[in-house]
């Protein structure tokens, strides 16, 4: 499983996006994933929305193996719901 993370420079959301799944790369094996500055890639809204299918107004957008989650609530959601995330 592959999640991509579509983030800015500073935005605490992309953060805690990243935390999640540095936290899913440590307690699975099939997890593995990609963080993209869209400042550093020079990434805009616009790409975004084409990419999501949707308006785009805030970051993190991420996506599982090429489906589209949401933001950093709906991830946290998925991952506890889906991937075993803070469950021991």
């Amino acid at each position: 499983m592959l999640a991509v993370i579509f983030g800015r420079p500073g935005c605490p959301y992309c953060v805690r996006a990243k935390e999640i799944a540095e936290t899913l790369v440590e307690s699975r094996d099939d997890f593995k994933f990609r963080y993209v500055d869209i400042h550093a890639e020079g990434i805009s809204k616009a790409d975004l929305e084409k990419t999501v299918g949707k308006p785009v107004e805030t970051v993190p957008q991420i996506f599982l193996d090429k489906d589209y989650i949401g933001g950093c609530t709906e991830f946290e959601a998925y991952a506890k719901d889906n991937l075993g995330l803070y469950q021991e």
